[in-house]
């Protein structure tokens, strides 16, 4: 009887890790196969069929369509270049040049991937619509508070997540350095 009770439990433990362990990575993901550039990150084999089983079924779980190897790769970022969680109360600054690419967006979601709500319906940039200095960059401001040139509404929430989409990009699963991709800086310039 001992040992039948003893291998139930050992039984029911061992379940309970197995299925918390899924939990957790398919809610927060794991770094295999990631690419950090600064404050942004990205998956480059999501697209392809050479994608992680971890990455899989965080995709299966958020229903989110991933951009295609060939198509281009999807960059996200959580915090600022500072490790500062990006916060819709303060003013944020993401500033200089994308990578190579024959056309890009910028777009602004809330942390479970809907765009952020705003009175203005602004939710991100393309790089045909974007202004630019004379050397080529640009900053975007995006906050709470209207602001001139390139601007972003927050709508004030808590926490937002940013996504740099590049499309027809050389960049991919062989990018690992600032200087193979030279990825926008993002600071947090100021917060009330």
């Amino acid at each position: 009887m001992r040992l039948i009770l003893s291998s139930l439990l050992a039984l029911m433990l061992a379940t309970a890790v197995g299925l918390g362990a899924t939990w957790v990575t398919a809610t927060r993901g794991v770094n295999v196969g990631t690419l950090t550039i600064g404050a942004w990150t990205a998956r480059p084999r999501t697209g392809s069929s050479d994608i992680d089983p971890y990455a899989r079924a965080s995709i299966a779980r958020s229903g989110e369509l991933p951009v295609g190897t060939g198509d281009g790769i999807a960059f996200t970022a959580r915090a600022d270049d500072g490790k500062r969680p990006l916060d819709g109360r303060c003013d944020v600054v993401v500033s200089g040049v994308t990578p190579a690419a024959r056309f890009w967006t910028l777009t602004l979601y809330d942390p479970k991937g809907q765009l952020v709500a705003n009175g203005m319906n602004r939710y991100g940039f393309t790089s045909q619509e974007i202004v630019r200095g004379s050397d080529g960059a640009f900053e975007i401001r995006i906050t709470s508070r209207a602001r001139a040139g390139n601007w972003l509404p927050t709508g004030g929430i808590d926490r937002y997540v940013l996504m740099l989409r590049l499309y027809d990009t050389p960049v991919g699963v062989a990018t690992r350095t600032q200087r193979d991709a030279p990825m926008p800086a993002i600071t947090t310039v100021g917060c009330p």
